[in-house]
C-alpha cells in the first residue's frame, strides 16, 4: 500500500499555537478545590446509595446476577475450592506456627468478608503460603517453643494461646494499615512491587517453605531459625539430625508425595478437560487419618499428629495488641506482599474475563477481612494463587462461589473437625510442599525475561538470591530498592542523540540508527530520552557538550573569534554610508549574517518530546546552556515541550536568556523557521510545505 501526505500550514510557535487553538484560562486553583469539595460533600439519597454500592460491591453485582447462566459454575467452583481449603488451611497453619484449627478459621471468615467487599469476581482468599511463612517468623521470634516442652503439658495450651494472639495481632495491624491506605487512596503503592519482584519473591519464598517443612516430613522436632541465612541454618540442622529421622513419618511423607505430585500434574495438564480437579489433598487427608487411627501410628511409632481440633465457632477475643510495637516492622512487609499478590491476581483474571477492579476498594476489602477475622483468632490472609486458579478453571463466575466455599469450611468446623485428630503432620507438610508447584515453575519465565529485558532479569535474580540467602522480609526490601535503583540509573543514563531529517519529510530520527537521515546544515538537533533533574543534569550537560564539541578551549576560541568579528564589523560600519549602517550584530539573526563557515553549528534545537519533567536544577541548566551557546554564537531553540516542562522553564526565568518565539510546537516548525530566517531574516510570516 502506497500513500502520500501533503501539509501546507503556518509555522507555530508555542505562543502562536496557544493563541490560535488554546482554551480559555483555567479557573483559580482555590476555586477548583472548593468546587470539588462541594461536589463530594453534597448529600442526597442517590449519592448515598451510590456510595454504599461502591463500598459494598455485592449490592451492585448481586441484583444483576444471571441465575441460570452462572449458578451451576459458582456452585461447582465454590465446593471444589472449599474442599481444597480444608487441607491447605490446616497445612498453612503449621507454617504460621499455630494449631491447624486456626487455619480453618482463616479459611472461613476472610472468604465471607471478601465476598461482601471485594471487586475481583474470580479471586479466592484465605491462607497463603508466603504470608503464613512471614507471619510464622514473627510468631517464632516473639513466642519461641522451649525444646523440652511436652505436648501434653498444661503449658502447651498457654503457649498456643500466646502464639495465636501474636498471629492475630499481625492480622489486625495489617488490616488497619490497609484501611488507612484506603482512606489515603494509596492503592498505587503496590505498583512498586513489580512483576519480576513478586515472581522472584514468591519463588524464593517457596524454598523457605519447603526447607521449613523438612523436619515435619522427617518426624524431627527442631527449633525454627530466624534472621539472615535462616534457610541454610535450617538445612544444616536437618542434616545434623538425619540419624534421628522417624522412619514411619518418612514413609508417610514418601507415600504422600508419590500420590500428590502425579495427581497434581494430571490436574495441571488436563485442567481444560476436567470439569473439576481431582481433590487429591482431601482424599489424602482422609486416608492418612484413617490409617493412622487404625494402626495407632502415633503411639506405636511416635508419629506427630494434629491432635484435638475443637468443634464449633471460635469465641471473639482481642488479639495480643501489646505486641504491636514489636510486630510493626514485619507487618508492613506482610501487608504489602499480601496486597500486591491479591491485586495482581485480581487484575490478571479481570483482564482475562473482561471486567475491571478497583485497587483502592481491594485495600478496603482485604483490610476489613483481616481486621474483623483477627477478632476470631485468625492469622493474616490474602488472595491465593492455587485456589484462585482452581476457582477459575472450575467455572466460577462471581464472588457468590465464596459463599459455597465458606459453607464447606463451616461444615468442617461444626461437625467434621474433631475427626482429623489422628491426621499426621507429615501429611500436612507434604501438602504444603506440593502446593508450591506454580511458584517453582516460575523459573521457566527466566529465558523469556532475559530475551525481553536484561534489567528485569537482573531484578528477578537479585530479589531471588536476596530472599533465599538472607531472609524473606530483608530480601524483599533489597529487591524493591534494587528495582528502584535501576529506574534511577536508567533516568540518569538516558542518553542524548543527534537527529537527522528523512529526505522530503517532516520526520526526524536518530542518525545513529537511520543512515539515510541527514543532519540539517548548520543546525544540531538534539534529543534526550528522559527527565532532566538534579540526579542527571551533569550527565545531560556532558552529553550535550560532547555532541556540540563545546570544550572549554573551543568555547574560549569561538568567543574570542566572535568578539574580533564584532569589532571588525563595528569598524566597517563607521566607514560606510548611513544607509548601510542599520546592520546590527545584536539582532536575533546575527549568527546567520556572520562569516562563519557553513559547517559550523549556528543553531541548537533541543527536542523535548521525551522530557517528561524538569526540576529547578534542570531549568537552571537550560539557562546555563543558553548563556554558554550565546558565547560561541549559537542560538538555542526548543520543540515539543509539554505543558509542565514549559511552565517550569518559563517560571525559572529562561525567557530572559532566549527569545520566547524560539519555542516551537514541532521540530519541523523550528527547522523551517531557522532555514527561512537565513534566507529572509525580516519575513516572519512563513508557511510549512511538506
Amino acid at each position: 500500500m502506497s500513500a502520500s501526505v501533503s501539509v501546507y500550514r503556518n509555522i507555530y510557535t508555542e505562543d502562536r499555537f496557544r493563541q490560535t487553538f488554546g482554551t480559555e484560562d483555567r479557573p483559580n486553583v482555590r476555586e477548583e478545590v472548593k468546587e470539588r469539595l462541594a461536589k463530594r460533600c453534597r448529600c442526597s439519597q442517590v449519592a448515598c446509595l451510590d456510595l454504599v454500592k461502591e463500598r459494598v460491591p455485592i449490592l451492585k453485582w448481586l441484583p444483576k446476577y444471571k441465575l441460570r447462566k452462572w449458578i451451576l459454575g459458582d456452585i461447582v467452583a465454590g465446593l471444589t475450592v472449599g474442599i481444597v481449603h480444608i487441607p491447605q488451611g490446616m497445612a498453612f497453619a503449621l507454617l504460621t506456627s499455630v494449631a491447624p484449627i486456626y487455619g480453618l478459621y482463616t479459611s472461613f471468615f476472610p472468604v465471607v468478608l471478601y465476598m461482601l467487599f471485594g471487586t475481583g469476581h474470580h479471586v479466592s482468599t484465605g491462607t497463603f503460603a508466603v504470608i503464613s511463612l512471614m507471619t510464622g517468623s514473627v510468631v517464632e521470634q516473639l513466642v519461641p517453643v522451649p525444646s523440652d516442652l511436652n505436648s501434653s503439658s498444661p503449658e502447651t495450651a498457654e503457649l498456643e494461646a500466646q502464639r495465636i494472639g501474636v498471629a492475630s495481632a499481625v492480622a489486625f495491624l495489617s488490616g488497619v494499615m490497609m484501611i488507612c491506605m484506603f482512606a489515603l487512596q494509596l492503592g498505587f503503592l503496590s505498583t512498586y512491587l513489580s512483576e519480576p519482584i513478586v515472581k522472584a519473591f514468591t519463588s524464593a519464598a517457596a524454598f523457605h517453605v519447603t526447607v521449613s517443612q523438612l523436619q515435619s516430613m522427617l518426624g524431627l522436632r527442631l527449633p525454627r531459625h530466624m534472621g539472615a541465612f535462616s534457610l541454610f541454618k535450617t538445612l544444616a540442622s536437618v542434616m545434623e539430625n538425619l540419624p534421628h529421622t522417624n522412619l514411619a513419618a518418612l514413609l508417610i511423607s514418601l507415600l504422600c508425595l508419590a500420590v500428590l505430585v502425579p495427581v497434581k500434574e494430571v490436574n495441571a495438564r488436563f485442567r481444560q478437560r476436567l470439569r473439576t480437579p481431582i481433590p487429591v489433598e482431601i482424599l489424602t487427608v482422609i486416608i492418612a487419618t484413617g490409617i493412622t487411627y487404625a494402626s495407632s501410628l502415633d503411639s506405636r511409632y511416635d508419629v506427630q499428629i494434629v491432635g484435638h481440633i475443637p468443634a464449633g465457632f471460635p469465641q471473639p477475643r482481642l488479639p495480643a495488641l501489646h505486641t504491636v510495637p514489636d510486630i510493626a516492622g514485619d507487618t508492613v512487609a506482610i501487608t504489602f506482599v499480601g496486597y500486591a499478590v491479591s491485586v495482581s491476581l485480581a487484575m490478571i483474571y479481570a483482564d482475562k474475563h473482561g471486567y475491571s477492579i478497583q485497587p483502592n476498594q481491594e485495600l478496603l476489602a482485604h483490610g476489613i477481612a483481616n481486621t474483623v477475622s483477627s477478632l476470631f483468632t485468625c492469622f493474616p490472609s490474602s488472595g491465593t494463587l492455587a485456589t484462585t486458579n482452581i476457582l477459575d478453571s472450575a467455572g466460577g463466575h462471581t464472588q457468590l462461589s465464596g459463599l459455597l466455599t465458606s459453607l464447606v469450611v463451616l461444615t468442617v468446623l461444626l461437625v467434621v473437625g474433631p475427626l482429623f485428630y489422628f491426621l499426621p503432620k507429615a501429611v500436612l507438610a507434604c501438602i504444603n510442599v506440593t502446593s508450591l508447584r506454580q511458584m517453582f515453575l516460575q523459573f521457566q519465565d527466566l529465558p523469556e525475561l532475559w530475551r525481553i529485558s536484561r534489567i528485569d532479569f537482573m531484578v528477578w535474580v537479585v530479589t531471588w538470591v536476596s530472599v533465599v540467602v538472607l531472609n524473606v522480609d530483608l530480601g524483599l526490601a533489597i529487591g524493591v530498592v534494587f528495582s528502584m535503583m535501576t529506574v534511577i540509573c536508567r533516568t540518569q543514563r538516558a542518553g542524548s542523540s543527534v537527529l537527522g531529517r528523512a529526505s522530503n519529510t517532516e520526520i526526524y530520527r536518530s542518525i545513529n540508527n537511520h543512515n539515510k537521515c541527514y543532519e540539517v546544515p548548520g543546525v544540531k538537533i538534539l534529543t534526550y530520552n528522559g527527565p532532566i533533574y538534579y540526579g542527571n543534569r551533569s550527565f545531560f550537560k556532558a552529553d550535550v557538550n560532547q555532541l556540540l564539541g563545546l570544550t572549554p578551549e573551543h568555547i574560549r576560541s569561538r568567543e574570542k573569534a566572535r568578539k574580533a568579528l564584532e569589532k571588525r564589523e563595528r569598524e566597517a560600519i563607521n566607514t560606510v554610508e548611513r544607509g548601510v549602517a542599520n546592520m546590527s550584530f545584536s539582532s536575533d539573526n546575527e549568527f546567520f549574517k556572520s562569516e562563519m563557515a557553513e559547517n559550523e553549528v549556528q543553531a541548537v534545537l533541543i527536542d523535548c518530546s521525551s522530557v517528561i519533567f524538569v526540576d529547578v536544577a534542570g531549568a537552571k541548566l537550560f539557562i546555563q546552556m543558553c548563556v554558554q551557546c550565546q558565547k560561541v554564537g549559537m542560538q538555542i531553540y526548543l520543540a515539543n515541550c509539554n505543558e509542565s516542562v514549559l511552565k517550569i522553564l518559563t517560571s525559572s526565568g529562561l525567557m530572559d536568556y532566549m527569545n520566547p518565539q524560539h519555542i516551537f510546537v514541532t521540530i519541523h516548525d523550528a527547522i523551517v523557521y531557522i532555514l527561512h530566517q537565513r534566507e529572509k531574516p525580516s519575513d516572519n510570516d512563513t508557511m510549512i510545505w511538506v
